[in-house]
This record gives C-alpha cells, structure tokens and sequence, in this order.
C-alpha cells in the first residue's frame, strides 16, 4: 500500500508546485488574480480532484494496471499545466 501513499503525495507535490509557481510568476509580474493564472490553479485543482478520486477507487480488477494510468495521467496533465505555466511567465 506505499505505492498508494506515495502516490497521493506526488500527486499532491506536484499539483501543489504548480499552483505556487502562478502565485509566484504573477507575484513577480505584478498580475494577481490573472485570468490565465486563475485559469491554470483551476485546472490544477480540478486535476487533483479528479486523479485522488481515481485513486479512491476501489471497484477496479488490474489495481496495479489502473495506478499505473493514474500516474500517467498525473505526468500528462502536469506537463500541460507547466506549457501553460512557462506561457504564463
């Protein structure tokens, strides 16, 4: 069960990290409260939500195979966030 754990945590350490990095960029630009910036902390948050609820999961029959796509999926959409991060810086 480390697997799972460890999991959560990344998925909340990097999802975590993004968000910090908008509020930080836009601290630097002096642009609080951007619409693009906003734009990435929702999609961050509705990730994190999403991929904790897969996590969740307890009706799948390849547990190992599914966690398996869950940190996919977690590598797939923080790549996106951070090209719209540097986008954003």
């Amino acid at each position: 069960m480390a697997s799972i754990r460890d999991l959560k945590k990344d998925i909340n350490y990097v999802l975590g990290d993004i968000i910090e990095a908008v509020y930080i960029i836009e601290n630097t630009q002096q642009a609080e409260g951007s619409k693009e910036g906003s734009a990435i902390v929702d999609k961050a948050i509705e990730t994190f939500d999403t991929l904790i609820a897969e996590v969740n999961q307890k009706d799948v029959t390849d547990r190992k195979k599914h966690l398996k796509e869950v940190r996919a999926s977690l590598q797939k959409e923080a790549t996106d966030l951070v090209t719209r991060l540097n986008k954003l810086g």
